[in-house]
């Protein structure tokens, strides 16, 4: 409507303009033909219509200035909160050309630099090769918005080149003219990844949940013929007749089943347990001397640095053990044979301690999956191992953080707050 009435203003305005160059005309052609004094009133009556008509040429243009410097103050208004929105904001004419896009939309795709308007994302994509899958999966999403009709929303996931993963809330809004030929194309993106990870971070809690509730069923039902076993074993063992080597095995066995079980009851409800400072230096003393053995059978070199002076940690010193344990073995386990760094750190209130190996590495799609229950890379693991190592680490209001390249090894780091000295 707006566009209609623009139109019309402007079809007038040039009507007043050759209704001025009429008269010029025709006063010329009354100097040239008439006699006086018929000359001079023709001039003079010619003169005022072209004054009258000139004056409102000049009351129309200056509204039409005054106009035009409205919507020039209305458009960087809107431009400025267009470039202030923390959303991808883009506008595409009915071919797919980029007409305008926002300021986080420029930083986004690495446009900053490049003269976009006009241009397609099939051409952005040999522009910016980075994003060129990206851009291709939006010519594809264009098109089911266009043959859709109406507003279509959907999930588009692309990484940076810092190696970040966004995820991004598409809406996208086909225009159309009065022929139903396309006219424009409206995409407005919200960045979601945050909150897609804190939803698997939800999940992840709801599987361990359900994990945990198992896990304390089936320790239940595995202790109480436990009991039953060990109590016949004891009879045995008075039993001359017996060898007393077999019954010895079958008692370590009996006994390692049992610490299966207490692991498998890490994983469900809160376990009462006496927490108290102790010193992570002994930890991790005590984990390379359990360790230290089977790494060198397998000719891996096992490098720690340790602290020059206690360093307290509040919390069960056999749990975070077991933590270390898990990991190193973890690393043994991935490598043939080099070197696995043990190192640590303070930083914020925190002890860091880092291991490093130099074993096959762990492919992205696998490494973001890790610590899910019974998800392992092991032929023979039970996936259990580092779910139980990351409920203990949360437990004592820790952190754990696995980073890794194929063919190059893993950095695990491991953080637990230390006790201040009073």
């Amino acid at each position: 409507m707006i566009e209609k009435m623009n139109r019309t203003k402007i079809h007038a305005f040039h009507n007043l303009i050759m209704i001025m160059m009429a008269l010029f005309v025709f006063q010329i052609l009354a100097i040239l033909m008439l006699d006086k004094p018929w000359n001079i009133i023709a001039s003079l009556l010619l003169v005022s219509a072209a004054a009258a008509v000139l004056l409102f040429l000049l009351k129309e243009g200056n509204q039409f200035m005054l106009k035009h410097q409205k919507l020039l103050e209305e458009e960087n208004q809107l431009s400025t909160l267009l470039h202030s929105l923390p959303d991808f904001v883009c506008f595409k004419d009915g071919e797919g050309r980029w007409l305008k896009v926002n300021q986080f939309g420029r930083k986004l795709y690495n446009l900053e630099d490049i003269d976009y308007v006009g241009k397609t994302d099939r051409e952005l994509g040999k522009l910016v090769p980075f994003f060129k899958d990206a851009f291709d999966y939006c010519i594809d999403s264009d098109e089911e918005s266009w043959k859709a009709e109406q507003v279509t929303r959907c999930e588009e996931g692309f990484y940076l080149p810092n190696g970040e993963f966004k995820t991004f809330d598409v809406i996208k809004v086909p225009l159309f003219h009065s022929n139903q030929e396309r006219k424009g194309l409206v995409i407005i993106g919200r960045d979601i990844s945050q909150q897609k990870i804190a939803e698997e971070m939800l999940l992840r809690k709801e599987k361990l949940s359900v994990v945990g509730e198992l896990a304390a069923g089936i320790a239940h039902e595995i202790r109480n013929p436990l009991t039953s076993i060990k109590g016949f074993i004891q009879l045995l063992e008075e039993n001359e007749h017996v060898s007393g080597h077999y019954l010895k095995v079958m008692s370590s066995e009996m006994d390692r089943i049992n610490q299966i079980v207490g692991e498998l009851l890490i994983l469900s409800k809160p376990q009462m347990r006496e927490y108290q400072p102790f010193d992570m230096s002994d930890v991790l003393r005590y984990v390379v001397k359990v360790m230290g053995h089977e790494a060198l059978l397998k000719g891996i070199t096992l490098n720690i640095q340790l602290p020059s002076s206690p360093i307290h940690v509040f919390g069960d010193k056999n749990q975070c053990i077991q933590v270390f344990i898990n990991i190193i073995k973890n690393a043994i386990e991935s490598m043939v044979e080099g070197e696995i760094d043990v190192d640590w750190k303070i930083r914020n209130e925190s002890i860091h301690i880092i291991i490093e190996d130099e074993g096959t590495g762990i492919p992205p799609d696998r490494l973001k999956r890790l610590g899910e229950p019974f998800f392992t890379l092991k032929e023979k693991g039970m996936g259990l191992g580092l779910t139980i190592s990351q409920k203990i680490i949360e437990d004592h209001k820790g952190s754990l953080q696995i980073d890794s390249e194929v063919n190059k090894g893993t950095k695990v780091e491991v953080t637990f707050p230390v006790v201040q000295n009073s």
